[in-house]
Order: structure tokens, then C-alpha cells, then sequence
């Protein structure tokens, strides 16, 4: 049960915006001609969980710093295909921070597609600290509890991370925190996410903010 809200720790793909065919359509568009052959977006996502260098990895780990190159410009080139953020995100981080409510960011992408996102939605600043993922392979276990450690004067119970993935879920139980599940997106999977019993799940932000706004 959460009951008192002071720290908010949100994902980016999928929460923040939806940015999950941008990410596709440019990982197509630069590693289709390194590999020689067409790519579904089954195989793509397959290899989602380390950050987008490590997929450059799995996919033409011959080809891999002309693949990050490639990967990195066609994602800044094409992301008019997600030009803003999700309506009523950036009002509603807004708000959390006017109430006194620490907001935090840990995503599993690159910290150069992470910066480039931002920079396009206008919300660089808009994050206290900014967590970013690994080619290693996922660290939103160890993001997450970065996060806890700059507010350890915060009570685990009262911070909560907000993110889309099931393995948002597995990481936010794994670091002991509260997870809320961010159905929005048209990406989303609320039948894989229901199963794992998030603390709470929300298939709209304005669902959401109405509910966080009640728990400050």
C-alpha cells in the first residue's frame, strides 16, 4: 500500500513518451545494411534490456562502431516521428517538483539517445538525476538504487518507479521500492504487466497524475 509519495523515479520509452517506434525504425535503418538482410521487430526488441550500444552488439558486433554512429544520427534524424512527449507529462513532472516531490529518471537507453530525447521533448532540467543504461547489458537494478542512495533521507515506501516493462517491475521489486506500471503508451502490454502485480496500473497520464496528486 503506498500511502505517502516524496520521490518519483520515472522511465523514459514507453512512460515518458513513445518513443518504441522511433527506436525500431532506427535500428532498422542503420544496421539493415551492415547485417545484409531485413530485420523484424520481433528480432529488434529480442535484444532490448542492455542499452542501444549493446544491440548494435548483438546484432552486427562486426560492424559496431559504424553501427552506433549510424544508429545514433538516424534516431536524432527521425525523431519527428516522436516529436513530444506523452500530452500532460511535462505538466505533470511540473507539478511533482512545485509540491516538493524529488523526480528522478532511470531508463535502460544510452546516455546520447537519452540527451537526444530530452533535448527534442525541451526536458534536460527536468530530472534531478538522470540514470541511463549499459551495452553490458540491464542496470536499472543498480540505477534505481543510485537514485535511493542520493535520497536516503527518503523512506523506501515513499518513492515509487513509474515504467512501462515487466522488467521495470522485476528491477523496482529487486531494489525494494514501490512500482507503478505505465499502461498508456500504444506500445504497452497491460496483459504481460497484470500478471506480476504492479502496486498500481494506469492506462492514461491523466489517470495517473490525478492519482500521485492525491498521494502527496
Amino acid at each position: 500500500m503506498i500511502s505517502k509519495i516524496k520521490g518519483v523515479i520515472f522511465d523514459l520509452d514507453g512512460t515518458i513518451a513513445n518513443t518504441l517506434p522511433l527506436c525500431i525504425a532506427a535500428f532498422r535503418k542503420s544496421v539493415e545494411p551492415l547485417a545484409g538482410k531485413a530485420l523484424s521487430d520481433e528480432e529488434i526488441v529480442a535484444t532490448f534490456g542492455p542499452s542501444e550500444e549493446g544491440t548494435i552488439k548483438a546484432l552486427v558486433p562486426q560492424h559496431y562502431d559504424k553501427g552506433v554512429a549510424d544508429y545514433l544520427l538516424h534516431y536524432e534524424e527521425m525523431h519527428g516521428l516522436c516529436a513530444g512527449p506523452f500530452e500532460g507529462v511535462v505538466e505533470l513532472i511540473a507539478s511533482l517538483k512545485e509540491r516538493g516531490v524529488k523526480v528522478a529518471m532511470v531508463t535502460g537507453k544510452g546516455k546520447y539517445s537519452t540527451d537526444i530525447s530530452l533535448k527534442q521533448f525541451d526536458m534536460l532540467n527536468d530530472f534531478e538525476i538522470i540514470e541511463t543504461g549499459a551495452p553490458e547489458g540491464p542496470r536499472k537494478v543498480q540505477g534505481i538504487e543510485i537514485v535511493l542512495n542520493a535520497w536516503k533521507e527518503l523512506n523506501k515506501e515513499n518513492i515509487i518507479y513509474v515504467g512501462d516493462a515487466p522488467s521495470d517491475i522485476h528491477a523496482s521489486r529487486t531494489a525494494g521500492i514501490p512500482v507503478v506500471a505505465a499502461a498508456w503508451a500504444e506500445t504497452g502490454e497491460p496483459e504481460q504487466l497484470i500478471p506480476l502485480q504492479p502496486d498500481e496500473i494506469f492506462y492514461t497520464i491523466k489517470d495517473f497524475s490525478n492519482w500521485v496528486g492525491g498521494k502527496i
